[in-house]
């Protein structure tokens, strides 16, 4: 049990204007933390998603591993394989704490690989991460759900992230939805996770992310994650925005999620399938953690080595 204080940061991701996007902790790690511990101490900090970095040398992986590190995302109810806005929100902690300089990259390993980051060149706040898609499966939605969204969606899928996903018509008042009360109606695999999405005309009122205007709007819910309603997700937006990108004829789009919070990201389809999400983030508060790090049997970090070969 190690009782050394460590940088502890919480940031508001994809967010445009301070107190808006997404909060998540992010705590950087001397050595591999159990898992127990790490669900600990984000059920006290009570984020959609705390973020543990680990410098990837401390994993044995050698010199190349220098400046790259390991990551673990927990909401305050389970360990989760994938996590936008906290990968957001990790690096523009390390460039708060001088670990990653403006303009540069790293790689960030993780259950879903590694994860490419950066920091914008200007303007400070701005980062991006590339993050897996995961396809769409066409699927019914079950039909007890038909009533909440004013009827049969225009169109429903499933995915390997485990996540629903359902097109609604541009008249449903998504952003006037009661997404608490909605998620504590979702059974079975629903409550893992449902996207909730509908293109948005061009107006006046139309939300814009640094700039460009939105192309289409989601919700996201999934109380059996411990989240019943996520503020902005970036799985989400990096799960759905191929299918806009084929609809739109173009290889950006940019995704608002009308949330109480609110946030959104601008979506670039990459040649190798991947999707970059562009986003800015605010520091919300900055400090250290008091709690000693549990580094007993149970440290294991081995789903985060890279795999060689």
């Amino acid at each position: 049990m190690s009782n050394g204080e460590l940088p502890a940061a919480l940031i508001t991701a994809f967010a445009e204007r301070p107190l808006q996007g997404n909060g998540a902790a992010v705590v950087a790690l001397e050595q591999p933390a159990s898992a127990p511990w790490m669900q600990a101490v984000a059920a006290q900090l009570r984020q959609s998603e705390t973020a543990f970095l680990l410098p990837l040398s401390r994993l044995g992986s050698g010199d190349d591993a220098a400046g790259e590190w390991a990551l673990r995302w927990f909401t305050p109810r389970c360990e989760v394989p994938l996590c936008g806005h906290a990968t957001l929100a990790s690096a523009l902690a390390l460039g708060h704490w001088g670990l990653l300089t403006s303009g540069a990259s790293t790689r960030l390993h993780s259950r879903s690989g590694p994860l490419l980051v950066s920091l914008g060149q200007t303007g400070a706040g701005r980062a991006q991460l590339v993050l897996p898609s995961g396809g769409l499966e066409p699927s019914p939605l079950p039909t007890e759900l038909a009533p909440s969204l004013g009827g049969t969606p225009l169109r429903s899928w499933r995915s390997a992230l485990g996540y629903w996903v359902a097109l609604l018509p541009q008249e449903f008042p998504l952003a006037g939805l009661d997404g608490d009360a909605l998620a504590q109606d979702l059974r079975g695999e629903l409550r893992q996770g449902l996207v909730l999405m509908q293109a948005l005309a061009a107006s006046d009122q139309t939300p814009t992310v640094q700039g460009l205007p939105a192309d289409y709007q989601l919700r996201f819910l999934a109380p059996g994650l411990g989240i019943s309603e996520d503020p902005v997700t970036g799985s989400a937006h990096a799960l759905v925005a191929p299918w806009w990108c084929d609809q739109l004829g173009r290889e950006r789009v940019v995704g608002w999620q009308p949330s109480p919070q609110g946030g959104g990201m601008v979506c670039d389809r990459l040649s190798s399938g991947m999707i970059r999400l562009s986003g800015s983030g605010q520091l919300l508060w900055d400090g250290r953690l008091s709690a000693g790090v549990d580094a007993g049997e149970a440290a294991d970090w081995s789903c985060c080595r890279p795999v060689l070969g």
